[in-house]
């Protein structure tokens, strides 16, 4: 039976970790870590996320500031909020809460966000910094940086002579993902929809990381013997042996299933998703370092 990656106690550790820069960034240069967030309507989902965000940054001891925007808000009055916080010096980090509503072109709002203020990771400059990896002033975008811990964490470091296996392609998780990998000495392979024999693919992994957005896409035969699972996937279907109305949660990997066959991998819910917003934390905490000239603590 495989080790359950346990997400809510690693993150809690970085979060410990995150709290304690914060308190040596203000004690040593008055300057508490500062972050924003933008959010455009009324959408449920994004609104729960956004109040986990803001409580998470009080709970670290930040300057949290919640901008609350109507559903038809303009795409000049949305860029006119971003260019005041790029412009702000209290805020170090700003975040504006996707998806916007279809009336807005998120593109343009996330590529003026100033690179050293993306917390999220999403900008081109960020993006591309990754790419050639300099990790010294780019931002990683958050869920990949923290399954990235998620991963250390079973194998370490340095995770030369692993064979790795992302599926999905995605900007915001895939490929920053398969170049995080790349940088600890895995050999990479970056698979997806179009990907041939891609159930034999994954088996030469020694680690797979599945972001397909399906549900209990793979299976335990796609997954080799002893390996490390790291499903980021997350779909809410019903659960009508809950009662009446109720959901739960499963990942893209067949988990009752996969754990019996991997080494290491990560429950859906508990694993992947708690690292997220405590990712945010801690690029927001690297950015107020930056910001005022000092070496940012790794995570």
């Amino acid at each position: 039976m495989a080790q359950r990656i346990d997400g809510k106690a690693i993150a809690a550790s970085v979060i410990e970790r995150v709290k304690q820069s914060a308190t040596d960034l203000e004690n040593s240069t008055g300057t508490r870590p500062g972050l924003a967030v933008v959010i455009v309507g009324d959408d449920a989902a994004s609104h729960t996320y956004v109040t986990a965000k803001g409580k998470r940054a009080k709970e670290c001891g930040f300057h949290s500031v919640q901008i609350t925007l109507p559903a038809d808000t303009t795409q000049e009055k949305l860029e006119s909020v971003v260019a005041e916080l790029n412009d702000d010096n209290a805020i170090h980090g700003i975040l504006v809460q996707l998806p916007l509503p279809a009336h807005l072109d998120e593109f343009p709002v996330i590529q003026m966000i100033r690179p050293e203020k993306d917390v999220d990771g999403l900008s081109i400059v960020n993006a591309g910094k990754l790419a050639v990896g300099d990790m010294k002033t780019g931002l990683i975008s958050c869920t990949p940086a923290g399954a990235m811990i998620l991963i250390r964490s079973v194998l370490g470091d340095d995770l030369s002579g692993k064979n790795a296996v992302v599926i999905g392609r995605s900007n915001l998780f895939g490929r920053p993902m398969g170049r995080l990998l790349l940088m600890a000495n895995a050999t990479v392979t970056m698979a997806h929809s179009r990907t041939k024999d891609l159930a034999g693919v994954c088996r030469q992994a020694d680690i797979l990381v599945a972001a397909t957005g399906r549900a209990e896409m793979v299976k335990a035969d796609w997954v080799k013997p002893g390996a490390t699972v790291i499903d980021v996937g997350i779909t809410r279907v019903p659960a009508p042996e809950r009662g009446e109305g109720k959901t739960r949660l499963l990942g893209d990997v067949d988990f009752a299933a996969c754990e019996a066959v991997a080494g290491a991998i990560t429950p859906v819910p508990g694993g992947v998703g708690p690292m997220t917003i405590t990712m945010l934390m801690a690029n927001t905490v690297i950015a107020a370092y930056r910001a005022s000239g000092l070496e940012a603590p790794a995570f």
